[in-house]
């Protein structure tokens, strides 16, 4: 069983705070500085160029996918970290329609995160070929699946509201029809089980620095599936994919057979230093404890908001299992009000038009941390805190 008190003492908060954002920006694992400081040291400072080889950094891209992949379901050899989350969407997104060159659909959400679909925009304005992307609500994806689709591309919890997709049912029926499914991760990843191998995921893309902990800006990871490997097409084909990268060939062959055709460009090892020991915390952690103890933590804070905030109303899903690692809450005064916790030193942060939303991550909160935030939000609300002038001005990142 998972001991929750030690992983928490493995991270670095600062007193009196009540950190409720993880599921935005995981805090600073206590073994960061050390990692940081020994890259500086003993590996960039003594080894210089000699480090790709003599410390391994040439195949991080894949030492730490494996590592990632462990948690998500996936395969040895079937995941990789680097580059951002965004650039990944697009590359699984382009890779996708690759399969299926004779369909000009992709479907998503409307409650899917917006840079997701961005990133889908600027793809077809590229390809100019007549391609279609269709945002149903949320609840209709399943129902939207039909035999125009090229690429499914859903995140599998809500951003916003926590909901889950069902992975599984939208696979299956993705297949079916000879549909590509995309699943963003980035609320999943870390907050939840997630099984990419079991579920025959075709790709799968998220980031390290929200529930991993990897870091501001840490490495985004892209899965896909081994039946893939062969014939998938890397549309953004850097020098890290290619078959001989130091052959120099003025011709691009991608990696035969193997997720190195995934990687793109030179990765920033300095990163993977700390996403190396974040990583080790979850060497502590089984993923159905995680979740237990998460939903223990979020019906408690839901039931505790719901009878003592005045105003504040649930935004999410009621059943735990159908729902990610977060909860938000709707305020009229949402942001105000959000400024506020902070000020107390208790973090969530804010989604517009008025969502107060809030991480549950056992590896670092507790029962105490949750009677902390509701206290507070209760007397912020009662005294109508919120009302004060320092929290009417919007920061650039809410």
């Amino acid at each position: 069983m998972t001991d929750f008190s030690k992983t928490r003492s493995m991270f670095d908060i600062p007193d009196g705070m009540t950190y409720l954002n993880g599921n935005s920006l995981g805090p600073m694992p206590k073994a960061a500085p050390e990692a940081m400081d020994r890259f500086l040291k003993d590996e960039w400072r003594t080894e210089i160029i000699k480090g790709w080889n003599t410390k391994g950094w040439f195949m991080q891209t894949n030492t730490l996918g494996d590592r990632v992949g462990k948690l998500i379901g996936a395969p040895a050899g079937t995941t990789v970290v680097g580059d951002t989350l965004s650039i990944k969407v697009f590359q699984a997104v382009s890779a996708g329609l690759a399969l299926v060159p004779d369909r000009r659909v992709i479907l998503s959400d409307n409650g899917n995160f917006p840079t997701d679909l961005y990133m889908v925009e600027g793809l077809m304005k590229l390809k100019d070929d007549g391609y279609e992307l269709r945002i149903p609500d949320p609840e209709m994806v399943l129902d939207s699946i039909t035999e125009e689709v090229a690429v499914i591309m859903v995140t599998e919890v809500d951003y916003r509201t926590g909901r889950k997709h069902d992975m599984k049912a939208i696979i299956e029926k993705a297949h079916k029809c000879g549909a590509v499914v995309v699943w963003d991760l980035a609320h999943s990843a870390g907050a939840i089980p997630v099984d990419v191998g079991g579920l025959d995921t075709d790709f799968a893309v998220g980031c390290t620095y929200k529930y991993f902990n990897g870091g501001p800006g840490a490495p985004a990871f892209i899965h896909v599936a081994q039946r893939l490997m062969d014939v998938v097409e890397p549309s953004l084909s850097g020098w890290y994919a290619h078959e001989a990268p130091f052959a120099f060939d003025t011709d691009f062959r991608p990696m035969p057979g193997a997720i190195e055709r995934m990687r793109i460009g030179t990765p920033s090892i300095a990163s993977f230093a700390i996403l190396e020991v974040a990583l080790d915390i979850w060497d502590h952690v089984d993923m159905n404890d995680l979740q237990e103890r998460s939903i223990e933590l979020s019906n408690l804070f839901i039931k505790e908001v719901e009878a003592r905030c005045e105003g504040v109303t649930y935004a999410g899903i009621r059943d735990p299992q159908a729902r990610g690692s977060h909860v938000s809450f709707r305020f009229e005064h949402g942001y105000a009000c959000m400024q506020a916790l902070i000020a107390e030193k208790v973090i969530g942060d804010f989604r517009a038009p008025n969502v107060m939303r809030f991480g549950i991550t056992p590896l670092f909160i507790g029962e105490a941390d949750i009677h902390k935030a509701v206290d507070t939000m209760e007397a912020i609300i009662k005294n109508e805190t919120w009302r004060e002038d320092r929290f009417q001005a919007r920061g650039l990142v809410t």
